[in-house]
């Protein structure tokens, strides 16, 4: 009797196992799934890739600028600080702004540039004109996209401000016209030239961090003391319209560069949250008198969050909120196996010691990944690390202005590298990748949080550089 309990029980015990395994298998085919797919068209005949593109040198920058509203002027304003460039050409919709910006030229003894004013179109002549190499562009998001493929189709080279492009169908007519025409198509994304962020890309790069596993980013900023700037209420009617991470790029670009997203990695997949939205509708009840159901007829959520995953097992996290009373913060932070940055709301790093050995940081063996190291450290790596494009520029660009000097920077760049033939800091690429999230994040909250593909705008090329890096010219 007790021998066949035995039994029994051993029967029992295999049955059950065998249950819990069968399970198991069942859970994880539950867990497998197919991202959400978005068309990714065929390459048109007889055109490449522009990974890494160069074109011929430019003795002296001739540039129009489009859009003299808000971003505009001081656009034009830096210009005139920089090297090896002449403002050919200025337009806006508005005769008043233009008038404004030549006395910018007044002001520094330059000469005045052709004005386009008046008109819709009028844009289209700036693009036309045969001595003008960069379009500049700095107006509303929804002109963006067309303004720079006419541009590009002109034979000019074009920068633009962010987010440069808000539908897939857009980014990826950009994309084939850059590379039909073999220009430069730069999305102007200033944040990837903070001087914490471009000097921790650089000890990221020197390995500093270990092998970066995690980054976030964001773009955090109550603009309740601004939507009445924007010129017939685009920037309103946008987040009325549209649901989803519509202005990604401040927090997204920095933390692509530090995991060298289509040079040797590729975002893979992302899932998008949100919550409802709450201080807009009431602020547009408040001060616009609009009706209670009209406001709240609002597209946007409050706070947006994308979680998104690399084809290298890396993860990223982006969040978007434009109306919470939170101090500004873009985020900014690497991950990595061994340390961590942190830019907001205190700047630290962390580190295991062990990665400063032998680099003259004082009392580096005492320190402890728990806690940010101490300020005195802080400036040290800073100091140690600090980008040669800041050891040459820094000084300059503070002078100048820009954001803290980071917008100098940026212009600076865009200018020295088409002046000696290199690679753009950012290439039409990061621009795809850095704006797609405005409309694979809507598509994901517009399916439950489903998981969406993000398509690879290289088609097939992601690969084919490995690390991104700043080009010089020795």
């Amino acid at each position: 009797m007790k021998k066949q309990i035995e039994i029994l029980l051993t029967l029992l015990v295999t049955i059950f196992l065998f249950s819990c395994t069968n399970g198991l298998n069942t859970q994880k085919e539950k867990n497998t799934f197919e991202p959400i797919q978005t068309e990714i068209p065929v390459r048109p005949a007889g055109q490449k890739d522009v990974l890494g593109l160069v074109a011929p040198r430019l003795d002296t920058v001739r540039v129009g600028f489009i859009g003299l509203g808000s971003r505009g002027p001081a656009a034009v304003m830096r210009f005139t600080h920089i090297p090896g460039t002449k403002i050919i050409a200025l337009c806006d919709l508005d005769t008043d702004r233009v008038e404004k910006v030549q006395k910018i030229l007044d002001g520094e003894g330059l000469p005045r540039a052709a004005a386009y004013s008046g008109s819709a179109e009028v844009w289209k002549e700036l693009c036309q004109r045969d001595d003008i190499d960069l379009v500049y562009i700095a107006t509303d998001w929804k002109n963006h996209a067309p303004m720079m493929i006419y541009a590009m189709e002109q034979g000019k080279h074009v920068a633009c401000e962010v987010p440069a492009a808000m539908t897939l169908q857009e980014i990826w007519d950009v994309v084939n016209t850059a590379e039909r025409t073999e220009k430069h198509c730069m999305q102007l994304e200033n944040c990837v030239y903070d001087f914490f962020e471009l000097t921790t890309l650089n000890m990221a790069q020197q390995g500093l961090f270990g092998e970066i596993l995690h980054a976030e980013g964001a773009y955090i900023h109550d603009l309740e003391k601004v939507w009445e700037s924007y010129h017939n209420d685009w920037r309103m009617q946008y987040n009325r319209e549209f649901r989803g991470d519509v202005y990604p790029t401040h927090g997204f670009g920095p933390v692509c560069q530090a995991l060298n997203i289509h040079r040797g990695d590729r975002l893979d997949y992302l899932v998008a949250m949100d919550n409802k939205a709450v201080n807009i509708p009431e602020y547009l009840i408040e001060k616009r008198g609009i009706d209670r159901d009209s406001a709240y007829n609002f597209a946007n959520g409050q706070h947006t969050m994308t979680f998104i995953r690399t084809e290298k097992e890396k993860t990223i996290h982006i969040q978007h909120d434009v109306s919470s009373p939170r101090p500004y913060s873009r985020m900014y932070q690497l991950s990595g196996t061994k340390g961590f940055a942190n830019k907001y709301p205190q700047p630290g790093y962390a580190l295991k010691g062990e990665v400063l050995e032998g680099s003259g940081i004082p009392n580096y063996e005492n320190m402890n990944p728990h806690s940010f190291v101490s300020e005195e450290v802080k400036n040290s790596l800073m100091q140690q690390y600090k980008h040669r494009i800041h050891q040459e520029l820094e000084e300059k660009a503070k002078e100048v202005g820009g954001h803290g000097g980071m917008d100098y920077i940026m212009d600076y760049r865009l200018v020295y590298c088409l002046r000696n033939g290199l690679p753009l800091d950012m290439d039409v690429y990061d621009l795809a990748e850095w704006c797609s999230l405005a409309e694979l994040s809507r598509i994901s909250l517009e399916n439950n949080s489903a998981p969406v593909a993000v398509p690879d705008f290289t088609r097939g090329n992601w690969n084919e550089i490995q690390g991104y890096r700043h080009a010089f010219i020795d």
